[in-house]
């Protein structure tokens, strides 16, 4: 299945919203469920806050050669979810059975998401 550039920016930008809401407003709040400090909760929302305006940016600017910009969020989603899983493993001790949940879930489709992106840049630059 392959879709236009501009939709996994649309699809990338809505993801990193519901991240950034995610983690800034309900594991913040209910942090012993999770067990991720909120300083490293908000930390990780602040970098998906900056990959939605990178997105949205791309969604309504980017019309020629979207490659290059897909594999630039493809990139730093990819290194998020290392990130992401860096830190599960350095605060598994306070991580609950919920925390570990919510992080593979969420890196789990974030690698989806960086598959596709990465393949549709490839074809977008064959052509």
């Amino acid at each position: 299945m392959t879709m236009p550039a501009k939709t996994l920016f649309l699809i990338d930008a809505a993801g990193a919203f519901a991240t950034t809401l995610l983690l800034s407003q309900v594991l913040t709040r209910y942090e012993s469920l999770f067990g991720m400090p909120v300083h490293v909760l908000l930390s990780l929302a602040g970098i998906a806050l900056c990959f939605l305006i990178y997105s949205t940016t791309c969604y309504f600017f980017v019309d020629e050669t979207p490659a290059k910009f897909l594999t630039v969020i493809a990139a730093a989603n990819a290194i998020y979810c290392i990130l992401t899983l860096g830190l599960m493993i350095i605060y598994s001790n306070t991580l609950t059975w919920l925390g570990y949940a919510y992080f593979i879930g969420e890196i789990m489709i974030i690698l989806s998401l960086v598959r596709l992106e990465f393949r549709k840049s490839r074809e977008l630059s064959r052509c």
